[in-house]
């Protein structure tokens, strides 16, 4: 046998180490029954980590806007405000509320936001409403036929056309964008400037005709119609071009130029364009007479 506390061989049935000193006894499970504690303490020190995780996963939960979009070819968004919940759209774009909203109007910004929204096609004033009791709706419609697409920002920046805002909740900027290719802001069909919308929130906007939208892939392109091009996330790159071919200048009805989208990033297209519409009615409005 061998002595448990210095190792060293000893004679069977020893009552004492010759080379220690000390007793020989049944004194080795000792070790083995103080294991015990520290398996057991071992879960307990893993779970705590687990418990105080549980309120950081609750913090990143927030509270999505109730609404409708309805009306058809007419459309309208309604939308049900909380007591403390806002939303916030143009001059005049209300058509009715509950008696529990209430209405503030600013140039929200100043004045020199203000008047770069009027530049993009939005007045210089905005009205925000409040809801000051539960389940208070308010219904805003567009300003022509079409539809309307409700969009979620998540802090990236959406490029849209001219008067395209319709509403928005609070933490969605409305501000002016100058296009950066001088092609596109010549020939795109909107000009020089459009609207930018960033922040975190829902933003409603006004889409002539149908409504299609397209998620494009790094590099992937797609050539748009002059003015049918509502709206494109940031990460898209927005030029025109001109259209190849001498017989398709003239006789393909396209004009001289594109749109060409590229990729990364969601499109918003649309199927029809306000000015190509009024176009169409002049031949049958009724003429002064001489």
């Amino acid at each position: 046998m061998f002595c448990p506390k210095c190792g060293k061989e000893i004679a069977d049935g020893a009552k004492f180490c010759t080379g220690c000193g000390s007793p020989m006894g049944q004194s080795a499970p000792a070790p083995q029954q103080q294991a015990a504690p520290q398996q057991q303490a071992a879960p307990q020190q893993q779970a705590a980590p687990q418990q105080q995780a549980a309120p950081q996963q609750q913090a990143y939960q927030q509270k999505t806007l109730q609404y409708k979009v309805f009306g058809g070819n007419l459309p309208a968004v309604s939308i049900r405000l909380d007591a403390g919940e806002s939303i916030y759209t143009q001059s005049g774009g209300m058509v009715w509320m509950d008696s529990g909203i209430t209405m503030q109007t600013n140039m929200k910004g100043g004045f020199m936001k203000g008047l770069g929204r009027m530049m993009s096609g939005d007045s210089l004033f905005m009205a925000t409403y409040t809801s000051s009791a539960p389940g208070q709706e308010i219904a805003i419609a567009s300003t022509f036929p079409g539809s309307i697409a409700d969009v979620e920002l998540k802090g990236a920046g959406l490029i849209a056309q001219k008067s395209a805002f319709l509403c928005a909740q609070p933490n969605i900027a409305l501000s002016a964008y100058v296009t950066k290719s001088i092609g596109a802001g010549l020939f795109g069909g909107e000009g020089f400037i459009l609207q930018r919308l960033s922040g975190t929130g829902i933003v409603f906007l006004e889409i002539d005709g149908s409504l299609v939208e397209r998620t494009l892939a790094p590099g992937q392109k797609i050539k748009v119609d002059t003015g049918n091009v509502a709206a494109f996330e940031e990460s898209v790159t927005y030029q025109a071009e001109m259209v190849k071919g001498f017989k398709n200048i003239l006789f393909g009805g396209e004009g001289l130029f594109l749109t060409t989208l590229t990729g990364p990033g969601k499109v918003w297209l649309q199927t029809m364009t306000m000015p190509s519409f009024a176009k169409q009615l002049i031949p049958f409005l009724p003429k002064g007479s001489n």
